[in-house]
C-alpha cells in the first residue's frame, strides 16, 4: 500500500534515508539486530512527511481546519497586518507526530501574503504567535480569513506554495511547516464567528469543521 508523501520533504527524506543507511551499515558490523534502530528512525522521519487524502465536512458553509493537531487556544485578538480588525483566533499546535501539510479553510482568492522573520520559541508558548517566524495568508472568498503558519522550537522552514491572486479551493493544500509548529485561523468578529472546537480538541486538516459564521462578507473571490 502506497503512503502519500509530500514532495516538500524530498530533500529531508533523502538525507534521512542516506544517514540511516550509513548508520545501519556501521551497526551491522557490530551486531545485525542493531540495524533495527536506524530503520525505526527512518520510518519515523519519512512518516513525518505523510500527506493523506481527506474528505470535506458535509456542511459546505463551515470553515475547515487548516492543520492537524490539538487546539491550543480559542480567543479574541486584535488581528494581523493583513486583517487589522478584531478577530476570533483558533490556534492549533502540531506535534512532530502530526501531519504538517496545511490546507485552505475556504474557497477564495489569495488577497495577501506577509512573511515575518522571527524567533523559534516552543509553538505552545503564547508568545510564539507574536515573535516566531511566520507566514500570513489572507484568503478572501465569501468572507476574509487569515491562515497563519508559525514555526516552532524545532521547525526552521515554512513552506507556502501560494501566490497573490491565485484561487484556492476549500481543503486544498497550501504548504507545510516542517517539524513541530503552530497554525492559526483568524476570522473577523464582525462576521459573528462561532467556534466549533475548544482548547484540547484534536482536529484534522480539511475534515474537521473549525468555525461557523453567522454573517457573510460577500464577493472577493
Amino acid at each position: 500500500m502506497r503512503i502519500p508523501l509530500s514532495h516538500h520533504g524530498l530533500r529531508e527524506m533523502a538525507c534521512i534515508t542516506a544517514g540511516c543507511g550509513l548508520a545501519a551499515w556501521g551497526l551491522a558490523q557490530v551486531a545485525w539486530p542493531l540495524v533495527l534502530l536506524p530503520a525505526a528512525v527512518e520510518t519515523f522521519g519519512i512518516a513525518f512527511f505523510r500527506d493523506p487524502e481527506r474528505k470535506l465536512p458535509q456542511d459546505g458553509s463551515v470553515l475547515v481546519s487548516p492543520a492537524d493537531g490539538t487546539v491550543a487556544d480559542v480567543e479574541e485578538v486584535a488581528g494581523t497586518p493583513l486583517l487589522p480588525e478584531p478577530c476570533l483566533r483558533v490556534g492549533i499546535f502540531l506535534s512532530v507526530f502530526d501531519v504538517h501539510v496545511n490546507r485552505a479553510p475556504l474557497t477564495g482568492r489569495v488577497a495577501g501574503l506577509k512573511y515575518q522573520r522571527g524567533r523559534y520559541l516552543d509553538a505552545r508558548d503564547p508568545a510564539a504567535s507574536r515573535e516566531n517566524e511566520a507566514q500570513d495568508v489572507l484568503l478572501h472568498g465569501a468572507l476574509p480569513v487569515v491562515v497563519r503558519q508559525i514555526a516552532g522550537l524545532i521547525a526552521r522552514r515554512i513552506v507556502c506554495t501560494l501566490v497573490e491572486g491565485a484561487i484556492v479551493e476549500r481543503g486544498q493544500r497550501i504548504g507545510m511547516i516542517k517539524f513541530g509548529s503552530r497554525t492559526e485561523l483568524l476570522v473577523p468578529l464582525r462576521l459573528q464567528p462561532r467556534p466549533l472546537v475548544k482548547s484540547g480538541d484534536r482536529v484534522r486538516g480539511t475534515s474537521s469543521a473549525l468555525v461557523a459564521v453567522a454573517a457573510q462578507a460577500g464577493g472577493g473571490a
